[in-house]
């Protein structure tokens, strides 16, 4: 895996990092006229239509066995139960406060790649762990004083970032047994079958909602699920998932732009201190310290278990 610069690879997460950014301020707005679950059926399921096609056409045949487990997980917790949490969470909070409390992903797969996969620690993570909580803490003292709902709306950010987080620990073993555009295309369509109760309400929400609903969910699922994960699986040939999921610390300041330009929002200067304050925790969680300099290098270094900050 080569660390040269890559012109390809660098235009591949460039769009990665573009997609998943606008993805918080498309679920914002198609949020107004959509509920949590029948936008995750029609998202996942333009996706998996999407990559079902690709799949078929590049004739790569089904994922072996052992990669099955890891594939249904994935289409519960990542592209399910995530995209519910993260389309709940938006309807109570801007978007620029959703990217920000995601982003502390990347810690939780640090914490839990080196418990499960036996990857062992990266120095200072558990400091960086105390500083993103308490980021997190400071979002959610902002955010109490518009209400309770508010309050959930972070909680359940929360939530998307937990499950993203032990999704990425899945998919690294899992990607031993599949390609990822396998990965992502069976993912999707297991997270669209057990969204289909929603589809009744799906279709009616978008026969009485204006056309960009309707424009929103194909973007979704075109765009920041099914082009997005092929360009981030592309730039991921070339460069560990730890540097290269540090690219993906812009996102939150890249939604907090978009926020305002197209929806007219900014989070409050205390939530942005608060999602600050997360951020520089995972910096110092991705941090090795003087003393690391010097010592020996493992055979796999623990940021290979860092995934993309903010994956919406």
């Amino acid at each position: 895996m080569s660390d040269k610069f890559n012109p390809r690879a660098a235009i591949a997460i460039g769009i990665t990092v573009l997609c998943w950014a606008s993805a918080f301020v498309s679920i914002r707005d198609a949020g107004r006229h959509l509920d949590p679950g029948p936008l995750t059926l029609g998202r996942a399921g333009v996706a998996a239509v999407v990559l079902l096609a690709v799949w078929a056409l590049r004739r790569e045949g089904l994922p072996k066995r052992a990669a099955w487990p890891g594939i249904l997980t994935a289409g519960v917790l990542w592209f399910g139960l995530y995209m519910v949490a993260l389309n709940w969470g938006e309807q109570l909070v801007d978007a620029g406060t959703a990217a920000l409390i995601v982003n502390i992903g990347p810690i939780l797969i640090a914490l839990l790649g080196g418990w499960l996969l036996k990857e062992g620690f990266p120095p200072r993570l558990f400091l960086g762990i105390a500083v993103s909580f308490a980021g997190v803490a400071v979002v959610s003292l902002s955010m109490s004083r518009d209400g309770a709902s508010s309050v959930l709306g972070v909680l359940l950010c929360l939530v998307s970032a937990i499950t993203y987080a032990i999704s990425v620990v899945v998919q690294k073993p899992t990607l031993k047994h599949c390609t990822s555009l396998q990965f992502t295309a069976f993912g999707n369509a297991i997270a669209a079958v057990l969204c289909l109760p929603f589809a009744p309400l799906l279709f009616s929400q978008l026969g009485s909602a204006p056309t960009s609903a309707t424009l929103h969910v194909l973007y979704l699922g075109l765009f920041p699920t099914a082009l997005a994960f092929l360009t981030w699986g592309y730039a991921l040939r070339f460069t560990t998932a730890g540097k290269l999921g540090a690219t993906t610390y812009v996102v939150p300041a890249i939604v907090v732009g978009l926020s305002w330009l197209f929806l007219s929002e900014v989070p409050t200067w205390l939530t942005l201190g608060g999602g600050a304050l997360a951020l520089v925790g995972v910096a110092i969680s991705r941090s090795r310290g003087k003393a690391s300099n010097t010592a020996p290098k493992p055979p796999v270094e623990a940021t290979d278990t860092a995934a993309p900050a903010a994956k919406a």
